[in-house]
Parts: C-alpha cells; sequence; structure tokens
C-alpha cells in the first residue's frame, strides 16, 4: 500500500464552504486544512489506520507534517520542525514555501 496518497477506503475528500479541505475517515473528520492552517482530529480513535492517513493526507496535500507513535503516545512533527504531543482538535500553521 502507497504511504504517499489517501486510500479511497472510508475515506472521502470534502470542500468545505468556508474554502477548508476535509478528510473524513469513518465519517470523523480527521485532517482539515487551508492554506495558511492545519487541524488534526482522532475522533477518539488513535489507530494504527487513523494515524496512516493524516499522514497520507500530509504527503498528498503537501501539508508539512507527520503523525508517529512513541511508547503508545502519539507526536506531531510540525511543519516548521518542532515535535509534539498530539492533541485531539490540535491546530497548527502551516509553511508555504515561496513560489
Amino acid at each position: 500500500m502507497a504511504y504517499d496518497k489517501l486510500s479511497t477506503y472510508k475515506t472521502e475528500i470534502v470542500g468545505m464552504a468556508d474554502g477548508s479541505t476535509a478528510i473524513y475517515y469513518r465519517n470523523t473528520c480527521i485532517v482539515q486544512f487551508t492554506p495558511k492552517s492545519v487541524r488534526l482530529y482522532s475522533g477518539g480513535w488513535q489507530t494504527v489506520t487513523t494515524k496512516r492517513k493524516m499522514n497520507q493526507a500530509s504527503h498528498q496535500f503537501d501539508l508539512g507534517y507527520g503523525v508517529f507513535q512513541r511508547n503508545y503516545v502519539w507526536f506531531v512533527t510540525l511543519p516548521n520542525g518542532e515535535t509534539v504531543e498530539f492533541e485531539d482538535n490540535m491546530r497548527f500553521s502551516r509553511i508555504q514555501e515561496a513560489a
């Protein structure tokens, strides 16, 4: 299975009315992003599949973050290189590359 693109299994990519894009897995919005920010949410399901889909979304849409697990705790490497502990509904800035 490719890790750089979202699979379609129980996954939906939705353009939202506010201009953001949302990634739904099993009817839970796990990633929502705009050109300036990203929001991550596990819905209480910190599973291998949820984490993988979050990372696939980051790769596919060039969001610049990575989610990983160490000793049963999730962490996020932010676009600025900082690593923080994952929190549901966490939001952070996206770094845009110069055109």
